[in-house]
């Protein structure tokens, strides 16, 4: 795979692009031309710093924009390779534990740096993979670098996690050390490949583990490129490794195998607690199961709100990138003495959307990622007409050039607030509006959800502000933020928990408090 190396200063994250938007245009759009002319490739896993043959089964990628587009052919280890890759990995880890952490620093400063050098690269596969758009593409590789540049710069602040303690006795001193525990297994989620990835393994390896990483097969081409980007940093051989293959098999495999000493994942919530109870809790010690397990995120709206802030704030949430984020706005609630103005901007914001081939720059919704996902896209259509009604969307789009990709119309639905697909995740371009009778109202059923991860609210009222901040369930909160009422966090600017169903530490990705839960503590004490 062609990669550049010269390094581009435009700097493009979720909510603000900064530099100039045709050179940005010329370099994405470079990088996928030496793209399309390298697809459909055999790739293999990387164990021990070589790609090797693997010998289990292999399984065709194909783009999410035109599946006549063949992304390349991924091989998976068979169970011995998996066995063999953990027992590489921990031979691997004793040295790269044992270095300073000065020195992991360092590396891994340097791993951001080409990654950051070839963002457009990643970009254009990351849009012709995932099926996002060129800004959402630039903003998932820029992310990936700032993510472990920030937890590099946690373990500085915090002196490597070495702080000394208190004393019983004038000859004792003693220090507070935080220990890696291993070998973690990284696994990634398709939607944001490149940062989610890069961030989970970041914190993993400046933390002194070695890594075992899968990703999602629907995004194994940008697994590759993040392969070769670790591969040739200067990491020790064995201290990362990526195999491929479906969760069910490989994955399955992975995290189960006793050499595993913690598992880092972001995915649905469903399989994030089977991990946390079947791999977790089993054996004979628990294993630590660091996860992100997903949304059903609310924005509220009350009778003071900017309606133009709020209305764009909303669309912005529920249809980007399809709807498929963990963040996604895919529940509003709104006053019922503003919900016809609110609507009537909403849906003409909405209908504005151009939705297509997302590597084309007026592009703003690309494709759903595979078969899976339009048919929960019918299934929630028809329960939304069940005691509900469409005010936007709820169609496949079937023209010549996009009828080989699951594009679909961005969908919003007014329903009664006891309708079920208020409580469902869908990750899909739909989202469910109910009125509230008040502020008090709106929040009750913003925090009935079983999941807590982001939260929005647009109001004018400061006691409503302060009561939001101080009541509502969610790890991640906005108030007013008309570029993304849910989304958009950033390494260092928002940490990103999951509360209740959303998350299982507490503790969040692109925060302060991440790289640590990747250690364990040891107190030592020594007399002189």
């Amino acid at each position: 795979m062609r990669m550049q190396t010269k390094n581009p200063q435009p700097k493009i994250t979720y909510s603000a692009i900064g530099g100039d938007l045709e050179e940005i245009h010329a370099g994405f759009e470079a990088a996928l031309k030496n793209l399309v002319a390298s697809l459909g490739k055999t790739h293999h896993p990387l164990i021990a710093g070589t790609l090797r043959p693997g010998s289990g089964p292999a399984y065709e990628s194909r783009s999410p924009i035109d599946a006549d587009i063949l992304l390349g052919t991924f091989h998976s280890p068979s169970s011995e390779q998996i066995d063999a890759v953990i027992a590489n990995a921990k031979a691997a880890q004793k040295a790269w534990a044992a270095q300073p952490w000065q020195e992991r620093v360092c590396v891994m400063r340097d791993a951001a740096e080409m990654i950051r050098a070839r963002k457009y690269d990643l970009a254009a596969i990351l849009s012709i993979e995932i099926g996002k758009t060129r800004l959402e593409s630039l903003g998932d590789a820029e992310e990936a670098a700032d993510l472990i540049d920030y937890y590099a710069a946690q373990i500085e602040e915090n002196a490597g996690f070495v702080r000394p303690l208190g004393k019983l006795a004038p000859n004792e001193a003693t220090e507070d050390v935080l220990r890696p525990y291993g070998v973690f297994a990284v696994l990634s989620p398709f939607n944001f490949p490149a940062s989610l990835a890069a961030g989970m393994t970041g914190a993993a390896l400046l933390t002194g583990n070695a890594v075992v990483f899968k990703p999602s097969e629907d995004a194994s081409l940008t697994g590759a490129a993040l392969a070769e980007i670790f591969a040739a940093s200067k990491a020790p051989a064995g201290v990362f490794n990526c195999i491929y293959g479906t969760g069910e098999t490989a994955g399955a495999y992975l995290t189960q195998n006793a050499g595993i000493d913690g598992i880092a994942f972001t995915g649905s919530h469903e399989v994030g607690m089977h991990l946390l109870r079947n791999v977790g809790a089993c054996g004979p010690y628990a294993k630590p199961v660091l996860a992100e397990l997903g949304g059903k995120n609310a924005a509220i709206v009350t009778a003071s709100a900017d309606l133009e802030a709020a209305s764009e704030g909303v669309m912005r949430s529920a249809f980007g990138l399809q709807g498929q984020k963990c963040s996604a706005c895919s529940r509003a609630y709104v006053d019922g003495r503003v919900a016809e103005e609110f609507l009537n901007l909403l849906v003409e914001k909405t209908n504005m959307l151009v939705i297509g081939d997302p590597t084309l720059r007026e592009v703003y919704m690309g494709p759903l990622i595979n078969e899976a996902s339009f048919t929960r896209f019918e299934d929630a259509v028809k329960s939304a007409q069940q005691g509900g009604r469409l005010l936007h969307g709820g169609r496949r789009i079937l023209t010549e050039t996009l009828k080989r990709g699951y594009y679909v119309q961005p969908t919003i639905a007014r329903l009664p607030l006891d309708h079920p697909l208020f409580a469902k995740e869908l990750f899909l371009p739909f989202l469910s509006v109910g009125i509230a009778d008040s502020f008090d109202h709106a929040l009750a059923e913003a925090n009935r959800s079983d999941f807590g991860l982001t939260g929005g609210l647009f109001s004018r009222d400061e006691a409503e502000i302060a009561r939001f901040f101080d009541e509502a369930q969610a790890g991640v909160l906005y108030v007013n933020r008309r570029t993304g009422a849910t989304t958009g966090a950033w390494p260092g600017v928002q940490s990103f928990c999951g509360w209740k169903g959303s998350g299982l530490t507490g503790r969040g990705g692109c925060g302060p408090y991440y790289p640590a839960q990747f250690m364990r503590e040891q107190s030592r004490t020594r007399m002189t």
